[in-house]
This record gives structure tokens, C-alpha cells and sequence, in this order.
């Protein structure tokens, strides 16, 4: 976040600009009578007593703000448009104060530099996949467990309901904090260069690149895979040069990504919903008024819920524009990708991690069989 240097702390009245318009006047007075600084400021102060509709008026907005927010999506993504309309959004609420600027398409670095970034306080607001967010909070990972949901009939209830609450406050305590909707990626599906992924079995030695995030990883180890652990913005190049051969995620982003130009088949897996946690740096969050807070998060949440719209509206239309570019589509039968996973323990594993509580909360929330 980026402070004006010279302004002076909130509580101090000669940083609100109509007091400073106010002692301007009178220092050009002061020179053509005399007055002294010292005098020309007390009746400044008193001016602003005398008038508490000055206070009031500019208390919210009385410093400016420049702030940072990061995404690792293309600038085609709903997500980067939503948020940008956001943006746009508070900075004429707030009269220009607040300079909400958008950096998307990893500009800033990779996942795991920016969630770095974003403790750190080098960005301000940061939109990650609750997978790659559970290398720093474990639990937040319970949304993804593969094969768990069946619709967005369930999903959304959750995530804004109870199972949302918990995770949300999971992450409140590593210092971030998570604004209340989460936005979506979709449901994701297995793309390859090779062959189609029909069968568990089909999966087996497969090269498929995953988000670093561990879940990911068990998962695909659970199918005999061989999972890479790759940050987004070295997807396109991996597939291109075969370090991997495959690669997982929502139609939107495989078009937005321009995937279908290095790979050749699109399995319709469904085998994990993934979404963005909006987030703020503790540091940054704390440090703003409580006004613009609410504010920001108005906005966002406005932005969350139409790009949520957007999201499955295009994952439900875009099947048909990437076959007209040559990919192959088939469905599978979750059923036994499901039967598969329970058979190698992956399920127990989960549930010893994420402990009984969340765990059932989970399963009365998605349906996962017990």
C-alpha cells in the first residue's frame, strides 16, 4: 500500500483538504496584515469547529490510497473484468481517493510469490485458489476434495454458508483477511497432448501439471499419475515443450489461456471445484478506515456474484468454441473416479487432516458419501 508521505495522521485536522484550503487563504492574509502563522492556525482550528459539516465531509476520504491488487488470470478472464469494474466503481465512489490499481495475468510473479508479496505487504489484495492458499492455511483446501461436489446447486450454499464461515476464519488467523464471496474458476476438467483420460486407469503415468498445493498432488498420486507441481504462468510453455503432457483446469481458463494451441483432448472430469479468496494483506486492511472498508468489500462482493454468473454461464457455452479449434471432448463416469479414490485411502487421509468437524461439515454440505 502507498502512503502519501507528507500527510500527516488522521487525527491531525490540517490534513483534511478543506482546512488546508482554509490555511492557505490565511497565510496570504497573514502576509498582507501581519498575522502570525501560529495565529492564522488557531483560527483555522477554530473555523473547523465552528463548522463540524467540514469535519464530517472529508473524515472518510481524507487521505488517498493507492493500492495494489494482483491476479493470475489474462485480462479476458471475468475475474480480471469484474474486478476491474470494481475498481473503477470504488474510485468514483470515493471520489478518486481510492486508487484500487489491477495487475493481472501474473504480473507480478508467480502464486506462491504473490501470497508472499501480499504478507508482506509489497501488494495489497490478492485473488488465489483456496488449493494453492492451503500451503499457508491447510484447511482451506477442504472446497477442492476431488470428486466431492456435484453441482453448483450445493456448492454455493456452502462456500457462502457455514463451510465458507469456517474456512474464512481459518485464514483471518494466518493475518489475511478473506472477503466473504468467494469468486469462481469453475469446475475443473483434464486436458492432454496424447490421449483422452475415459478411465481411472486412463490416468496412470500421465505427466499432469497441478497448482503447488498438496491436495492436487495426493489426488493425482491416488490415480498413479505423476503430478508437476507448476505455477500458472508457466502452464502454456510446460505443455509446449512436453515437460508435461497434460494439465487440469475450467474451460474459461483454457480458452482464456489459449491451452487449446498445445493440447489436443478434453476429458470432462469435473473432479474438482476451484475458486479465487479475495484477500487483503492484514497490514493493508487494518491500516484503512473502517468507511472505505465497507466500501471495498460492497464492491467486490458486487463484482464476486456477476463474475460468479459469468463463469458458469461461459463453462456451460464454451464447449463448443474449443472443439471448432480442433479438441476432442469426452464425459467420463465420476462414479468411478470416486470408487478409485476410496479404494487408495485418499478420502481417510483427508479426514484425519482436516479433522471430523470439517470434515462432516463437508459431507453434509456436498453429498460426499461417508
Amino acid at each position: 500500500m502507498v502512503l502519501p508521505p507528507t500527510k500527516p495522521p488522521r487525527c491531525d485536522l490540517s490534513g483534511s483538504p478543506r482546512i488546508e484550503a482554509i490555511d492557505i487563504q490565511l497565510k496570504k492574509e497573514t502576509i498582507m496584515t501581519g498575522m502570525t502563522r501560529r495565529s492564522a492556525l488557531k483560527l483555522s482550528l477554530g473555523a473547523a469547529i465552528a463548522f463540524p459539516s467540514i469535519l464530517t465531509t472529508t473524515r472518510v476520504f481524507g487521505a488517498d490510497f493507492t493500492l495494489k491488487y494482483a491476479n493470475n488470470c489474462p485480462e479476458t478472464h471475468p475475474l480480471t473484468i469484474r474486478t476491474r469494474e470494481a475498481a473503477a466503481a470504488i474510485k468514483a465512489e470515493t471520489n478518486g481517493k481510492i486508487d484500487l490499481q489491477v495487475f493481472p495475468n501474473s504480473q507480478l510473479g508467480g502464486d506462491t510469490d504473490m501470497l508472499a508479496q501480499l504478507r508482506a505487504g509489497g501488494i495489497d489484495f490478492f485473488t488465489l485458489s483456496p488449493l494453492i492458499l492451503s500451503t499457508l492455511v491447510p484447511k482451506a483446501a477442504v472446497s477442492g476434495i476431488g470428486f466431492a461436489w456435484s453441482g453448483y446447486d450445493r456448492l454455493w450454499p456452502a462456500m457462502d454458508g457455514k463451510l465458507g464461515e469456517f474456512v474464512r476464519a481459518e485464514i483471518r488467523k494466518s493475518g489475511l483477511y478473506p472477503f466473504e464471496k468467494i469468486f469462481d474458476n469453475g469446475f475443473r476438467q483434464i486436458s492432454t497432448s496424447g490421449k483422452p483420460i475415459k478411465t481411472p486407469e486412463d490416468l496412470a503415468g500421465l505427466k499432469i501439471r497441478v497448482p503447488p498445493s498438496s491436495l492436487w498432488t495426493s489426488m493425482f498420486k491416488a490415480f498413479d499419475a505423476a503430478p508437476l507441481s507448476i505455477n500458472f504462468s508457466e502452464v502454456y510453455s510446460s505443455l509446449q515443450t512436453r515437460i508435461a503432457d497434460a494439465q487440469e483446469n475450467p474451460l474459461v481458463t483454457f480458452e482464456s489461456a489459449k491451452l487449446y494451441e498445445v493440447q489436443k483432448f478434453v476429458s470432462k472430469t469435473n473432479h474438482m471445484w476451484d475458486g479465487f479468496w479475495f484477500l487483503a494483506g492484514g497490514k493493508t486492511w487494518n491500516k484503512l478506515p473502517a468507511d472505505v472498508q465497507k466500501i471495498i468489500e460492497k464492491h467486490m462482493a458486487a463484482a464476486a456474484q456477476k463474475e460468479r454468473e459469468d463463469v458458469q454461464r461461459l463453462n456451460a457455452s464454451l464447449e463448443k468454441d474449443i472443439a471448432a479449434k480442433g479438441i476432442i471432448f469426452n464425459s467420463v463416469d465420476p462414479a468411478a473416479f470416486q470408487a478409485k479414490l476410496k479404494s487408495k485411502g485418499f478420502y481417510k487421509e483427508w479426514q484425519a487432516k482436516f479433522g471430523a468437524d470439517l470434515w462432516k461439515l463437508l459431507e453434509t454440505s456436498s453429498g460426499l458419501p461417508e
